[in-house]
């Protein structure tokens, strides 16, 4: 009696866009890649940091904004939380066996930051970050809470991020970049047999 091949599942993959009167943003993302990175949003530190998150988290990302940056880069950073919110929740799409919780620290030289990340169809951020000096690398210290607010709104996911220590800002945002990558790929990984769903409600 020949067994039937296991279906594979279907790749986590979306892509997501978005335009106003401030900004044009379009991302393709993978949940499950090699971290490759291809990001130009016109603020050079912004594509270092989502660089650091891609690459840790095992993701693939090309994204592309383009925004009033003779302005400043508020909407264009906000905007890229919307539409990569928006694409990692379509990725996930209905989030059978996925491990739901994920807990990461991430270390650079003397900083340390922890992310804990719940995939729970609710959003809600914590952000617990007192960096150094306001402004690095050309890039608002403010702007950060901004990102990940619109991606934990548009991903429907609860964030809870804490900067322990640090010194140089630069390592303060690169190591909450690295737990944040680190903690979203451990919270999304494939890990109940039978596609279960992690929830007493048994749904997301």
């Amino acid at each position: 009696m020949n067994t039937p091949p296991a279906q594979e599942s279907p790749p986590r993959v979306a892509s997501a866009e978005r335009r106003t009167a401030e900004t044009f943003v379009r991302a393709e993302f993978a949940l499950d890649g090699e971290g490759r990175a291809d990001i130009n949003t016109g603020v050079a530190f912004f594509d270092h940091m989502l660089s650091q998150t891609v690459c840790h988290g095992g993701f693939n990302l090309s994204l592309r904004a383009e925004g009033d940056l003779a302005t400043d880069a508020h909407h264009t950073v906000e905007d890229c939380g919307i539409v990569l919110g928006g694409a990692f929740a379509d990725a996930l799409g209905a989030k059978a066996g996925i491990r739901r919780f994920g807990c990461a620290y991430a270390p650079l030289d003397e900083s340390l930051a922890r992310v804990v990340a719940d995939i729970c169809g609710r959003s809600s951020l914590v952000f617990c970050a007192s960096f150094s000096r306001g402004e690095v690398g050309g890039m608002d210290c403010d702007l950060f809470r901004e990102f990940f607010k619109s991606f934990a709104d548009h991903s429907r996911i609860v964030l809870h991020i804490d900067l322990l220590r640090g010194v140089n800002a630069h390592h303060q945002a690169e190591a909450i970049f690295k737990a944040f990558g680190l903690a979203l790929s451990q919270a999304a990984e494939i890990a109940r047999p039978g596609g279960a769903v992690p929830s007493t409600k048994k749904a997301l």
